[in-house]
């Protein structure tokens, strides 16, 4: 794994590339030694940046999910079906992977999921809409969920006022 550090307002996000695409992002910065950005780790950091200077990104950076089991991959391939600006329930993703009664194993594979924000797990609340659970803190949800909401917000309204 190479690794990058890109800057982000809920702290800088370590991106690691393995020879298929983007194998891990963490909350924190990188563990270790980073390389220069070329290749995926400059896309990735591109579209990162964009996310957060409040573009709605569609991540197209090519993705290396390892691990997890079965249930897991689901899970994420749903995550990744969320649109910008959107939130899902843990239980209706449970009910899209065909587990309707396994809200709280969703929970355990968003906690799991490798690659926060560009795999939207931030986009899945409680039942009551709460923001419960999030691997890089709620502080980091909360901000990620108001960047959305507000960039959909001015777009919404540019499309009705422009």
């Amino acid at each position: 794994m190479r690794w990058a550090e890109v800057p982000a307002p809920i702290d800088p996000l370590g991106v690691a590339v393995d020879d298929k695409g983007v194998c891990s992002v963490r909350f924190g910065g990188a563990p270790g030694p980073t390389v220069p950005l070329g290749g995926v780790l400059a896309q990735a950091a591109g579209e990162l940046e964009r996310y957060f200077s409040g573009e709605p990104v569609s991540f197209t950076v090519p993705l290396s999910v390892q691990g997890g089991t079965e249930f897991e991959r689901a899970v994420w391939r749903e995550l990744w079906r969320i649109p910008y600006g959107e939130m899902r329930t843990y239980g209706q993703i449970a009910s899209a992977v065909g587990e309707p009664d396994a809200a709280r194993a969703v929970g355990v594979a968003c906690n799991h999921n490798p690659l926060p924000v560009i795999v939207p797990c931030h986009r899945v609340v409680g039942a009551d809409g709460k923001l419960v659970g999030f691997g890089g803190g709620v502080w980091r949800k909360k901000l990620l969920l108001e960047l959305e909401a507000r960039v959909r917000i001015e777009r919404e309204f540019g499309e009705l006022f422009g």
